[in-house]
């Protein structure tokens, strides 16, 4: 009497195991900003410069500009200088502090991690929008004892045209970031090259036509205005095309390519 083998049985499926959602990812890369020194005395400056300029300009600005546009106009410029150096140093904190292996090595797919990191960085941009209308209310308030001429009208699209300058502040950071993975490299490079083409572009004559469309300083001036017209966002466009999309898409490429020690 033979004996009868039995039956192969299939051995069970591994359980399907998914990566992290691009909602979870950016969660994680809003808390890297602040696990750092220099991310936290960098938000930190942001406010305490917003807070300390909406404090001047009530001891000095003119009564006819203690005004709550004023006030947030006002606080918008210095914001928009250190919001580039946030994208930069979101970016290039996983090769500046190799912790990029085991980033890579949790979520293999390096777009996602990118994806959230800009997320994250626009997120913080408009944080600082309301930030500078939460130091803007604390000043008109504060034209009461002042003595200045209060007033609380705003216009909407001057909210609207601020976050677009402001995101296009911190992207432009993130994007030089992408590109050179570098702190120190990415910030010198962001705040020479801009600078250097302005300067060029009022000196050289034949320069001063393209510096009108390539220049972000120029482009992203009539923006801290409510009424902006069809022309100046082409400007604008052209500009942060040379300045945003260029450097972002190469600097993408870069780093879906760069091999991780």
């Amino acid at each position: 009497m033979t004996a009868t083998a039995a039956p192969a049985v299939a051995p069970p499926a591994p359980p399907e195991v998914r990566g992290p959602s691009l909602l979870r990812l950016t969660a994680v890369e809003l808390r890297k900003l602040t696990d750092t020194r220099a991310g936290v005395w960098l938000l930190a400056a942001i406010a305490l410069i917003t807070v300390a300029l909406v404090v001047a300009q009530l001891i000095w600005a003119p009564d006819d500009q203690q005004t709550f546009t004023g006030f947030f106009v006002f606080s918008l410029l210095p914001v928009g200088l250190l919001l580039p150096v946030l994208g930069i140093l979101s970016v290039t904190g996983e090769w500046s502090q190799r912790t990029a292996l085991t980033t890579f090595a949790l979520v293999p797919r390096r777009e996602r991690v990118v994806a959230a990191k800009l997320v994250a960085v626009v997120l913080a941009a408009a944080a600082s929008i309301l930030t500078s209308l939460g130091a803007a209310a604390i000043g008109t308030l504060g034209t009461g004892v002042s003595g200045g001429a209060g007033g609380w009208r705003i216009e909407g699209s001057l909210i609207l045209h601020a976050l677009v300058v402001q995101v296009a502040n911190v992207l432009m950071g993130a994007a030089f970031g992408l590109l050179l993975l570098n702190t120190p490299l990415a910030i010198v490079t962001f705040l020479l090259l801009p600078t250097l083409w302005s300067v060029l572009g009022g000196l050289i004559r034949p320069l001063s036509g393209p510096a009108g469309w390539l220049d972000t300083g120029r482009t992203m001036e009539p923006f801290f205005t409510p009424d902006v017209t069809a022309g100046q966002w082409a400007r604008l466009g052209v500009s942060l095309l040379a300045w945003l999309v260029v450097p972002l898409v190469a600097g993408l490429l870069r780093t879906l390519r760069r091999e991780v020690a």
